[in-house]
């Protein structure tokens, strides 16, 4: 062991990790996620732990109808993390992975409620160092998203992997990988499979101002293409645009599919919702839900896609089709609902600071088909099923 200003370093300091630094920033992530504890009606959190950041903590549903099934839903924010550092955003960090495990619960119409998340990092620095105030901050957006959408911050795991963890941005601060997983729950009565959708029923598109965390890959480079690099001054507008964090919309599809309403009865009700990311709208809805059930849709009114995204795509020389094949276009989630609901679902989600409009129709055609009108460049796009 050496011995620097009083402290000893051992070898696996010298190594680069650093168990004290280590356990002190575990236990400032483990403050913050008792804070959360009291945030959601459906769960009861007890602390076995006397205090300890590594003692054990349980929790269990409450108040829920009794037929309900629970959920894990695994997902990660991918390359966005890049995009992040680089824009320096490490207060909304959390955004991108919270949307992402999130919405693969409220796709079905659950909701979520406990997240636990993964962070390994080539390094988190000691107190004090820039790298480790970007990290605390990034904790701290978790602590923040979860007060906002009543949710539990129940724990994680924070790692240092020296020379596993990298950056193709040379200039990176934070190198890191950041993955969680929501548990959350199902009502048998009002989940959503896509199975009652009919012709007539109308598709909402919730807007969305950024890229979310699909197709971050083709914009980080775009971007490089344009510029060189995500680090040189020139960069720096594109790469903020890039980074802009997910819009969430959980907490307003869980109130329209009434989970926080006294009978558990829907608000709104919801035939389908697709979370468009991974795929976008040509798998998540035209293949995966629409085609199977010999249904199509055309929509016509789709939200203008982003500038940052119509930036990348000039850049990077991409097709309207590979657009809306790699990314949202501008919705984060489809709802398909009766035309009758349609003023109550762009009201409801107002509420919550989301924007919503009507994009198109569920159409009955001899071979399934899905139309878009390019908000792109106006191109009419015409998917076939197989």
């Amino acid at each position: 062991m050496n011995s620097a200003n009083g402290v000893v370093e051992t070898k696996y300091t010298q190594d680069g990790v650093n168990v004290v630094e280590g356990d002190t920033f575990s236990r400032f992530a483990g403050n913050l996620c008792r804070t959360t504890y009291g945030n959601s009606r459906y769960v009861e959190v007890r602390d076995f732990s006397r205090g300890h950041f590594r003692g054990p903590r349980g929790f269990r549903l409450k108040g829920i109808p009794e037929d309900c099934w629970l959920d894990a839903t695994p997902d990660g924010d991918g390359t966005k993390v890049v995009l992040v550092d680089a824009a320096g955003d490490y207060d909304n960090a959390a955004y991108g992975w919270i949307a992402m495990v999130c919405g693969d619960i409220t796709r079905w119409g659950g909701i979520p409620l406990v997240l636990v998340n993964n962070l390994d990092t080539e390094t988190i620095g000691k107190r004090g160092q820039p790298v480790n105030d970007a990290f605390r901050a990034m904790m701290v957006s978790v602590q923040r998203i979860a007060n906002e959408q009543q949710l539990i911050m129940f724990k994680g795991e924070t790692a240092e992997l020296p020379g596993c963890v990298t950056s193709p941005n040379t200039m990176a601060l934070a190198k890191y990988l950041w993955s969680g997983v929501a548990i959350g729950a199902y009502n048998p009565r009002t989940i959503i499979t896509g199975d009652q959708i009919q012709e007539g029923m109308v598709v909402m598109a919730l807007r969305e101002l950024g890229l979310r965390n699909n197709g971050i890959s083709s914009a980080r480079k775009a971007i490089v293409m344009a510029f060189g690099s995500l680090s040189c001054p020139e960069a720096k507008e594109a790469v903020k645009k890039a980074a802009t964090h997910a819009v969430l919309y959980d907490k307003f599809l869980a109130t329209a599919n009434g989970w926080f309403a006294e009978d558990f009865n829907p608000l709104v009700p919801m035939y389908l919702i697709v979370h468009v990311t991974g795929g976008a709208i040509k798998s998540k809805f035209a293949e995966d839900i629409l085609f199977p059930r010999g249904l199509s849709a055309h929509l016509d009114n789709l939200w203008e896609p982003p500038e940052i995204m119509q930036q990348c795509a000039k850049w990077r020389g991409m097709s309207d089709e590979e657009c809306y094949e790699t990314w949202h276009g501008g919705q984060g989630a489809l709802a398909v609902i009766d035309a009758a609901y349609e003023l109550k679902f762009v009201n409801l989600a107002r509420i919550f600071g989301v924007e919503a409009r009507c994009a198109g129709k569920i159409t009955k055609e001899d071979r399934p088909t899905m139309v878009i009108e390019s908000k792109f460049t106006g191109k009419t796009i015409p998917w076939f099923a197989k």
